[in-house]
């Protein structure tokens, strides 16, 4: 979403960080094509414009430019910028002490609000990460578009959440009465109220928002905002919070091309924190907002934990334990290679993955140029699923004439499978090379040693080494960071002796 963005503000940065000492004036020049840039990205002008001055007072004082490395000092205090203008810290739900906490969703047709509800609500009853099993009941208020009750009433079913019984003719205010007792009797914890979409304009439809809302009097008002509509997003949230007091806002289609100005102009125009972005149709596609992480995304450092969190939800402890095991006796066959393609599509695919590296953003623009790049792991998998058992357990016994047999099973050709081949011999001398270096362990302590060029030499040669060195930075430093500064702790920990 933020690709606009982040190139322009890339390329800033990257002629700062080129220059050895920094002028007053330079960086009032740079300063002024950041601001340039986050006017086309589609941030509001007031928001840039107090952007740009705070960051710029900061950047031009007498500490930055005579420290030894003033473009990185100036690329830092861009980043915490962005961080505060996005909202600082992360900002969960608030749930109150007293069940049943209720959440009541408001936004304009079309934001993606009843699907949101749905997710939310999957999120809260122990689908997605968080840690509190919930209790959740959802009620549709929306009486006016046709089969929106039934609508909730189905995704309901989906993610496992029920849903208030459907009464023909009653009215939203009434609904609303008659959940909370149903919430209240039945001893749920959260109560989500889904209300009709509705255009700022239409008073009629305003009016009962405000009515509901002051008989639920809910703990939490979320504002559903579509980032694909752009500046219009900010002046939606400003009517939305002028009727009923907003507590947070959830960005859906985040995963669109959309420039990103919404999102970064939200907070700082209406005050409220933006609590969720929607990354896609599914029910899983439902990510935390943290700012932290979604400034370091911007500015091509990659969001390492959100990665780690996506792994800890696809990943199956018996897979993982499994495949633990294995790597202990540097074993790796076909059925360990489909594992590791299937856990990547579920976390996202090449694409997503690659913007979560540090140091990577180049690999995923090309991935995004590659048509079809994602397919490539529903062709491998294909593959693997048309050998036989022995011969997923033993790769070495496939020869010619049954590439040829793989190839016409699957769809493909034997180029392909012969690719496939490669990348699974590969990835099995890197495994028992991982294990003659101890491991995890080892691989870290090779990575503080030599960065990604060290681990690379050790695991394939020369080649490789050059190759990955490219990617990253000097030793102890991890890519897509500036140069010098080192591992963090958790990986700082497995280099110390």
């Amino acid at each position: 979403m933020f690709e606009s963005l982040s190139d322009r503000l890339g390329g800033v940065f990257d002629r700062l960080r080129g220059r050895g000492a920094l002028t007053e004036a330079d960086v009032r020049t740079a300063m002024r094509e950041v601001r340039i840039a986050l006017l086309e990205a589609d941030v509001a002008l007031p928001v840039a414009r107090a952007f740009v001055e705070k960051a710029t007072e900061k950047a031009i004082g007498q500490n930055v430019l005579r420290s030894v490395t003033p473009g990185q000092q100036v690329v830092k205090i861009v980043h915490d910028a962005l961080i505060e203008m996005l909202g600082a810290d992360a900002s969960e739900l608030e749930l109150g002490v007293t069940p049943p906490a209720i959440i009541m969703m408001v936004g304009l047709q079309g934001s993606g609000k009843t699907t949101t509800t749905a997710k939310i609500a999957r999120r809260l009853s122990g689908g997605g990460l968080g840690k509190d099993r919930k209790r959740v009941l959802m009620a549709s208020l929306d009486v006016n578009r046709p089969n929106a009750q039934e609508q909730l009433a189905t995704l309901g079913a989906q993610v496992d959440v029920q849903t208030l019984p459907i009464v023909a003719g009653q009215q939203p205010v009434d609904i609303a009465r008659r959940a909370m007792q149903a919430a209240k009797l039945q001893g749920f914890d959260v109560l989500m109220l889904d209300t009709a979409g509705r255009t700022s304009i239409d008073q009629a439809l305003m009016d009962e928002m405000r009515a509901v809302a002051d008989v639920a009097r809910p703990q939490e008002i979320l504002l559903v905002v579509d980032a694909l509509t752009g500046q219009d997003a900010v002046n939606v949230a400003t009517n939305f919070s002028a009727q009923v007091p907003l507590t947070g806002v959830v960005l859906t289609r985040m995963d669109g091309d959309a420039r990103g100005g919404a999102a970064l102009s939200m907070r700082a125009v209406t005050g409220k924190p933006i609590k969720f972005a929607g990354t896609g149709e599914k029910m899983d596609a439902l990510e935390a907002f943290h700012p932290e992480r979604v400034a370091g995304r911007i500015l091509g450092m990659g969001d390492v934990v959100s990665l780690v969190e996506r792994a800890a939800e696809s990943i199956q402890v018996e897979d993982a334990e499994r495949m633990a095991a294995k790597m202990a006796k540097g074993q790796f066959d076909m059925n360990d290679l489909r594992a590791q393609l299937q856990q990547m599509s579920r976390m996202g695919g090449l694409g997503a993955l690659a913007g979560m590296i540090p140091g990577m953003k180049k690999a995923q623009a090309a991935m995004a140029d590659a048509p079809g790049t994602d397919k490539v792991l529903v062709h491998m998998d294909a593959m693997i699923g048309s050998m036989t058992v022995k011969e997923r357990g033993k790769p070495e016994l496939i020869n010619a004439k049954r590439k040829i047999r793989i190839a016409k099973g699957s769809g493909t050709t034997v180029q392909e499978v012969n690719k496939l081949m490669k990348m699974h011999q590969e990835m099995a001398t890197a495994m028992k090379k991982l294990r003659k270096m101890g491991g995890l362990k080892g691989m870290m302590a090779m990575l503080g040693k030599g960065g990604l060029g060290g681990l690379g030499n050790a695991m394939g040669g020369p080649e490789l080494g050059e190759m990955m060195g490219k990617m990253g930075g000097p030793a102890g430093s991890l890519p897509g960071l500036p140069s010098g500064q080192q591992l963090p702790p958790g990986f700082q920990k497995f280099t110390k002796k």
